[in-house]
């Protein structure tokens, strides 16, 4: 494998995707999903390094969602970081309650859920850039 191919998203998993959103019918050829491959890994690319960007000014090491959906919003993609906001507020909404539910246990089983050191306790903020400025919003 080369070094293009390794750092594309895995083709499998782009047509798996592609199939969800069409009719159970329909077929895809590999030149669309190559392209659709290239396309995803493409933007992903480009979110996460303007959220690498900000870290490394910041003096962090670690991206988290918090600045995907700040880069998201400052690449002008609001509908997406309203969207990914939410979901990340409901992720750890969970993983609050899943860590509460593992305190209770007493037998000591140390599952994959119980064995996830996410911080969960930050509220999520991002900046969300409109025309004429920024300002820091919480969403609801």
């Amino acid at each position: 494998m080369d070094d293009e191919q390794e750092r594309l998203l895995p083709i499998a998993n782009v047509g798996r995707i592609m199939k969800q959103t069409l009719p159970p019918s329909a077929k895809i050829s590999k030149e669309a999903k190559e392209r659709m491959q290239e396309c995803a890994t493409e933007f992903i690319s480009f979110v996460t390094g303007e959220a690498s960007d900000k870290c490394h000014k910041e003096n962090r090491k670690t991206v988290n969602g918090d600045d995907v959906c700040w880069a998201l919003s400052s690449l002008g993609f609001d509908d997406y970081a309203e969207a990914i906001g939410r979901y990340l507020c409901k992720y750890r909404e969970f993983d609050r309650e899943r860590a509460n539910q593992n305190k209770g246990r007493t037998n000591g089983d140390n599952d994959e859920a119980s064995s996830y050191k996410g911080d969960s306790s930050i509220p999520l903020e991002y900046r969300v850039l409109e025309k004429g400025g920024s300002s820091l919003t919480k969403p609801s």
